[in-house]
């Protein structure tokens, strides 16, 4: 049971993190279908990080590979607002792209450098044994708290905040709302949106590292993020793009996606006999019949997906 909570919480942390991107992304009117590719490259920038500044004290080398991680997915997520704000780009078309160029660029970066150390090692994984244990906070029995999900809920609370206290969050679901009326008050949109973009640039790297982290010691970047980044949508959607419904929903989706994980360690499970595959794919088919029942009655930004015309009124 334990094991089932902790990975419920991870899970549901990387969830989170990303969905909250996708959240501060479309709120502020562009939709980011990439935040699996964002991901993806958030977690090679920590990777990296613990790669080549390994021997940081404890403290130091979670801030380092923080910062790496939220770099990386920051700059990566200029793609998308430079595509869709500057030349008015379909913002799916975007995504998608962003999608397969990140897992299929993480894996040449990964292995040009781990054959320029060795020519015979053409893998596309990256170790962090003795690094990764400097995410561990403290245990309680058998439950391992990492700092991650302590700094997932402190972003919770921020992004809420942030979002529906802060002058700025006004302006910026007034862009994502009505940006015409916005910009007649005096608001950049194009502004508000970069600023939207990269903060899902920013919470997308950092789901990423979160993810590559939770109970492995070595990534293969070739397999990207397992589809994470669109299952953060799903959360996203079914939390109504408010971030404390968003967190309830990543606990709802990460207990099953905990399930695959664990499902081997309780009886009445084990007896089912069901195939290893079912609990696999379990979240997915969750995020399916979610989308079905809810998707009809959710209330997206108005302006969602549409590019920002200073002209059209």
């Amino acid at each position: 049971m334990a094991l089932l909570l902790q990975y419920t919480l991870i899970y549901a942390s990387v969830l989170m993190l990303v969905a909250l991107g996708g959240c501060f992304s479309e709120r502020s009117g562009v939709i980011n279908l990439g935040l699996e590719g964002t991901m993806v490259i958030g977690a090679l920038g920590g990777a990296l990080v613990m790669k080549y500044m390994g021997d940081l004290p404890a403290a130091l080398m979670i801030l380092a590979v923080v910062l790496g991680s939220v770099i990386f997915g920051m700059i990566y997520s200029l793609l998308l607002a430079v595509s869709a704000i500057n030349f008015k780009a379909d913002q799916t078309l975007v995504g998608t792209a962003m999608n397969l160029l990140g897992t299929a660029a993480a894996t040449v970066i990964v292995k040009a450098i781990n054959m320029g150390e060795n020519v015979n090692n053409v893998s596309s994984s990256i170790q962090y044994i003795d690094q990764r244990k400097a995410f561990s906070a403290f245990k309680i029995g058998n439950f391992e708290v990492s700092w991650f999900m302590i700094l997932a809920v402190i972003l919770l609370i921020v992004a809420h905040v942030v979002l529906y206290k802060t002058r700025f969050g006004l302006r910026l679901r007034a862009c994502g709302e009505h940006p015409q009326a916005a910009d007649s008050v005096g608001i950049n949109v194009y502004k508000m949106r970069y600023a939207g973009v990269l903060i899902s640039g920013f919470f997308g790297g950092l789901g990423g590292i979160v993810y590559i982290t939770a109970g492995v010691s070595e990534w293969k970047f070739e397999n990207g993020v397992a589809g994470f980044g669109f299952l953060a949508l799903a959360v996203m959607i079914f939390g109504q793009w408010e971030p404390k419904l968003i967190g309830l929903a990543a606990l709802l989706f990460g207990l099953f996606r905990a399930l695959s994980n664990v499902y081997s360690g309780f009886d009445i499970l084990e007896a089912l006999n069901i195939p290893s595959a079912v609990y696999n794919m379990l979240p997915y088919i969750i995020s399916l019949v979610v989308l079905a029942l809810f998707s009809r009655n959710s209330r997206a930004p108005k302006a969602e997906g549409i590019p920002y015309d200073k002209g059209q009124r």
